[in-house]
């Protein structure tokens, strides 16, 4: 009888706990923090003192409780939500800009984004966009473009095909049965994956919030795959199960055309059905440009006592003698000075953070090598911004987002592109993506009237460039300034073949190759996608073992390393990261938010409806 008494006592102190852990601890968001959007600011000189604040010992908030290393979306998100638990964070960034793919650049009356090129999920009371709301606390306003948000370009002169892809509940999926009627099942098929893979992926992210050995017993037990199909989905490969559903080869390409650097055969199923998924209720665009996400971000963190820092370079993460994290080393001048607080949040990637920020004695140690075994190197990002003397109507450019592919075959393509000399792969680019930030943001005619803009972008091997890793930014010598254009005048050209009125309207170019993200955005090899999205890294258990905690106690990973790419994967990140800092599961505290005021509008659409028969 004893060991009945004796186990009820153990259910019930286990059910106390695990109450306590989800419910019992104050949320830190609330419908009341979030409040209606003030005036834009246009004032150059006022955004600078939030997005460019250089570092000084001074400006460091005295007694804090974390530091967060990198400001990009992750990092921002992550530093916001332990903010508004009252916690003091201090955000350190060693660009001399904040906001890392969201920050923007002006050059010559040209404002390009860097790596914000459209957002999805942000419909009214989405997550996302309710996640958005509570770290800017409503102050971040979206533009919706276009139903027809992307367009796809197969082939090349009498070859060319071209598919639309539309936003819309319905017409999505409607629209693509138009474009191919030949394959009806197999559209029907992939929309199924894709609403399993929308619906069920926070199974996914529960493996990393839950302890890794009930994560990881749920798996290997079977018994995660009678709960939901996701669990085996995340680590399907995408070239084998489309070749299931349909063997039309530009199909295949549609199933898979937001390309990240990883080949359709080397790639999750899941996580590409989830990116065509993410704009099924719209693509949007921040009002007033990328910028204000970390702009209205950091004002959150300074509200509650933290601060963010620009020109702060990292150049070690402390760690004591009984291995635990307690500050950082920030390079100022030709000094080190140290920065203290009892918890370290990294943001810039789980190679960086490990072979580079942590002292040698800890970065060789086995468990540190395991969890960088688990990922592997991205590819390289390339881009290619270019402004235009004319408005975007007079020169036919249009908030639609363009990718272009040489051909139908995505793995055969991308295969023998990255396999390619560096002689050899300037001229023989198989793929791009064209975005028009000037069309997407309507304030945009209001801050640089009369000009337009583009952005290119495909993907490199760093080693193409690795021989002038050891010179200095625009300092790189002629011989790599020849080399880069190589690869800029080929994809402007192909440019050109769709906005032709461009050419002899271009003012000004800049090219941003690996070494410039590694330079200007922390981006180790240059992958602005971090580490590689490949089928290894989502299989279930890869996603249970790969999670915001480290083996260095005290510190966190944030961004998109611990679950996904983008600006919505890097933002996950940082919940994901803010819940295991607070031991407190913050999505909880966003679905109940997300009932309150979908409750809220059901009853206004009830009043209203009520005055229209009054």
């Amino acid at each position: 009888m004893m060991w009945l008494v004796a186990f009820l006592v153990w259910l019930a102190i286990w059910a106390g706990g695990t109450y306590w852990y989800l419910f019992g601890k104050k949320s830190p968001f609330s419908l009341e923090s979030v409040r209606p959007p003030g005036p834009r600011e246009f004032d150059q000189k006022k955004r600078d003192k939030v997005i460019k604040q250089g570092f000084s010992l001074d400006k460091v908030p005295k007694n804090l409780d974390a530091i967060v290393i990198g400001s990009g979306i992750g990092g921002l998100t992550a530093a916001a939500t332990l903010a508004k638990t009252g916690k003091k964070v201090l955000v350190l960034e060693q660009h001399d800009q904040a906001g890392g793919c969201c920050h923007t650049y002006i050059e010559k009356g040209f404002e390009f984004d860097v790596g914000l090129h459209y957002i999805g999920q942000l419909h009214e009371n989405s997550l996302l966009r309710i996640a958005f709301d509570q770290i800017t606390e409503g102050q971040l306003e979206f533009q919706e473009l276009n139903q027809h948000f992307d367009t796809i370009k197969i082939g090349l002169d009498e070859e060319k095909r071209e598919y639309t892809i539309f936003s819309g509940k319905t017409e999505m999926k409607a629209h693509l049965l138009k474009q191919f009627p030949d394959d009806t099942e197999a559209i029907e098929k992939f929309f199924k994956i894709m609403k399993i893979s929308a619906k069920k992926t926070h199974y996914l992210a529960t493996l990393k919030l839950i302890p890794k050995w009930v994560a990881l017993f749920l798996l290997k037990s079977g018994i995660a795959d009678l709960v939901s199909p996701v669990f085996r989905l995340s680590g399907t490969c995408a070239t084998e199960y489309v070749n299931t559903l349909t063997k039309n080869k530009d199909l295949q390409v549609i199933f898979a055309y937001l390309f990240y650097g990883v080949p359709p055969k080397d790639s999750s199923i899941m996580i590409n059905a989830l990116l065509i998924h993410h704009y099924k209720r719209g693509a949007y665009y921040p009002r007033g440009g990328a910028s204000e996400i970390p702009f209205h971000i950091i004002r959150t963190i300074q509200k509650y006592g933290g601060n963010c820092l620009v020109r702060a370079p990292v150049s070690q993460i402390l760690v004591n003698e009984k291995g635990a994290a307690y500050g950082v080393k920030v390079k100022k001048g030709q000094e080190e000075v140290e920065v203290h607080a009892p918890v370290v949040v990294s943001n810039c990637g789980v190679f960086t953070t490990f072979q580079k920020l942590l002292p040698p004695e800890i970065r060789v140690k086995q468990d540190i090598q395991d969890r960088l075994n688990m990922m592997k190197h991205g590819r390289g990002s390339f881009l290619v911004f270019s402004g235009f003397d004319g408005s975007d109507e007079e020169l036919g450019l249009e908030s639609t987002n363009f990718w272009l592919f040489k051909n139908n075959d995505m793995d055969k393509s991308m295969e023998d592109f990255f396999a390619l000399s560096k002689e050899e792969a300037p001229d023989n680019i198989p793929m791009m993506f064209i975005t028009m930030p000037s069309s997407k943001d309507p304030e945009a005619k209001l801050r640089h009237p009369g000009k337009s803009c583009m952005t290119i972008l495909t993907m490199v091997n760093y080693e193409w460039f690795e021989e002038w890793s050891n010179t200095t930014v625009r300092k790189r010598g002629d011989d790599y300034y020849n080399y880069k254009m190589r690869f800029a005048n080929n994809l402007f050209d192909w440019a050109c073949t769709l906005f032709p009125k461009i050419k002899d309207k271009l003012v000004f170019q800049d090219v941003a190759t690996p070494l410039s993200n590694m330079h200007y955005l922390g981006a180790q090899r240059g992958a602005m996608y971090s580490a590689e999205h490949n089928l290894d890294r989502f299989q279930a258990e890869a996603v249970a073992r790969n999670r915001s905690d480290t083996p260095v106690k005290n510190l966190f990973i944030s961004g998109q390393d611990v679950f996904s790419c983008g600006i919505a994967g890097a933002l996950h990140g940082g919940l994901l990261c803010a819940s295991t800092v607070l031991d407190h599961i913050v999505y909880i505290d966003l679905l109940f938010l997300k009932k309150k005021l979908k409750k809220r509008k059901a009853k206004e659409l009830a009043e209203l409806a009520k005055k229209k028969l009054q």
